[in-house]
């Protein structure tokens, strides 16, 4: 029976199992030698609560680049601890991610596991266009006008080839150029002009980009662009799909009516205050967002987006779902092996919060240190999750009144707890159970077994998921896909779900398992739950077992 796991102890095992090279034994865990770059796995100490080799579950997020596209580059970061891999649209060509994904399903393949990946669309550029002279200097105080006409600029005006903005503008709108160092206030607009006071000068180039924060901009978040790459996504085989300057939930919709409802999970990108204020409705619906404080941080003021990031994860954990925090996380690790200690409290304070994953932009994608940052943001994780501080925050988070269809989940949770469980396992074929398990951040390990190997690949961003794939999970199925009532074998489920948790050393002989799940024919939602006791070689004793 062929089980995969994406589990960071689960990997480090079969690297040292199966993988080529010299194996080289230090104090920090194992160094294995490349051609290309010496990889180190971090041993991972042991959580005195739980009694079980420390597992992250707080994931990571690590965007590939010219810095990382190679294979032996994937397979380093994801050896160091990545769960999820992001490919970013706004570079490269649809040749470059390909090779990527192949690389990506070949790691998969390696070391017989599921491996989650991001597609990042770029979204509209909005940008002014170029100078007769270069760069000009825009002076306090002074008059500059944008407008639509296509000669060359100069330091009076410059063409702005977006009519959107134009019909969007009021008298006292500010715009934001280049990344918000210069600041401007309309004074005067129609529909192809804007004359702006200078309020904030500074030099300005050609083709820098253009933010308005106060207003909504009657344009879609899918450009031309976005539409095929999202397409070359489905393709390909992504298993998320983030979208770029999202305003509204209609933008969201757009995406999905694109793409289609079964290909890949929607991620919305909240960077611009006018999401902010559909946010609820954007929630409902998406299958997950992305707090992205790049263009969020140039729209908003600098010091509304800590409260702006606190907001949005604790949404996200009372719907239950993923939210990513991203942007400028180890920034200083693009060109330093360590980062500033402002940095790692960042990082801090995140997972403190309660996101689901942390993410890497240029760290990983054109750094001079992705590996580096990747075990920094490891390390980061490990120490917070290992707190006393940390379990409190997770155990004193409101959790949402559970529905009817998931009353079992609490349960569950309470159980493994109460009990001491070694795991919390949940068998599933939509991922809705496992990410209800994610939602009550359980102390235990959850493991979440899937017969979809899209199911189980998506789930990998998820908070404290170990995802496993199992093709033969629910046995046979009709010709329609469905799951026959009477193939149906719970024992065979709850076998799997032991030799899987002996395997990765999660329980031993003795040891309590608390296993969920759903059982065809019966009511939608997690409505089995066993308590099972492990023997030797990952057996259970079915003289414990009870439903």
């Amino acid at each position: 029976m062929r089980v995969s796991i994406a589990t960071p102890l689960y990997r480090f095992r079969r690297a040292l199992k199966g993988c080529g090279g010299i194996l080289k034994f230090g104090g920090r865990g194992v160094r294995r030698m490349t051609e290309e770059k010496r990889i180190t796995r971090p041993s991972r100490p042991s959580d005195p609560q739980n009694n079980f080799p420390g597992f992250s579950k707080t994931k990571i997020v690590a965007t590939i680049g010219p810095a990382s596209n190679s294979f032996t580059m994937i397979e380093a970061l994801w050896l160091a601890a990545v769960d999820v891999f992001r490919i970013n649209l706004s570079h490269g060509t649809h040749e470059d991610h390909k090779m990527v994904v192949k690389h990506i399903r070949e790691l998969e393949n390696k070391y017989d596991c599921v491996i989650g990946i991001l597609l990042d669309l770029q979204g509209p550029k909005l940008r002014v266009g170029q100078f007769k002279d270069g760069p000009v200097m825009l002076s306090k105080g002074q008059s500059f006008r944008l407008d639509m006409e296509s000669e060359l600029g100069d330091d009076t005006r410059v063409q702005l080839p977006h009519p959107e903005i134009f019909a969007a503008l009021v008298k006292g709108t500010t715009l934001l150029l280049d990344d918000g160092k210069i600041r401007l206030e309309v004074t005067d607009c129609g529909n192809d002009f804007a004359q702006t006071k200078v309020i904030v000068p500074g030099k300005l180039s050609e083709r820098k980009g253009v933010n308005v924060p106060d207003v909504t901009l009657p344009i879609s978040a899918l450009t031309e662009k976005d539409k095929k790459d999202a397409l070359f996504g489905v393709e390909i085989g992504v298993d998320w799909i983030a979208l770029s300057f999202v305003q509204k939930a209609e933008d969201i919709q757009e995406l999905r009516s694109l793409i289609g409802e079964d290909t890949a999970k929607v991620m919305a990108k909240i960077e611009k205050p006018a999401a902010l204020s559909d946010f609820d409705r954007i929630v409902e619906e998406v299958d997950g967002v992305m707090v992205a404080r790049g263009d969020l941080g140039v729209e908003c003021s600098p010091h509304q987006v800590p409260v702006v990031q606190k907001r949005i994860v604790s949404r996200m954990r009372q719907v239950g779902k993923p939210v990513v925090v991203a942007t400028q996380m180890l920034e200083s690790m693009i060109q330093n092996p360590t980062p500033t200690r402002a940095e790692a409290n960042d990082v801090a304070n995140a997972i403190y919060d309660g996101a689901d994953a942390v993410m890497l932009s240029a760290e990983s994608a054109a750094g001079s240190f992705p590996i580096e940052a990747v075990d920094t943001m490891e390390s980061i994780i490990r120490e917070v999750e290992h707190s006393p501080e940390y379990r409190r925050r997770m155990e004193s988070k409101t959790r949402i009144k559970p529905q009817r269809l998931d009353a079992m989940i609490p349960c569950a949770r309470a159980l493994a707890r109460n009990l001491d469980a070694s795991a919390l396992v949940c068998f599933t074929t939509s991922g809705r159970i496992a990410m209800r398990i994610s939602q009550e951040r359980s102390t235990r390990p959850q493991i979440a077994m899937s017969d979809s190997q899209k199911t189980a690949r998506w789930l990998a961003l998820l908070w404290g998921i170990y995802s496993v794939y199992e093709p033969d999970l629910f046995g046979s199925r009709s010709e329609c896909g469905e799951i026959p009532y009477d193939n149906f074998n719970f024992d065979k489920v709850v076998e799997v779900a032991s030799n899987v948790a002996y395997s990765k050393k999660l329980a031993k002989s003795g040891d309590m398992l608390v296993v969920t799940g759903w059982k065809p024919g019966g009511v939608p939602g997690a409505n089995l739950l066993r308590i099972v006791q492990m023997t030797d070689n990952g057996t259970t004793d079915n003289s414990t077992k009870g439903d």
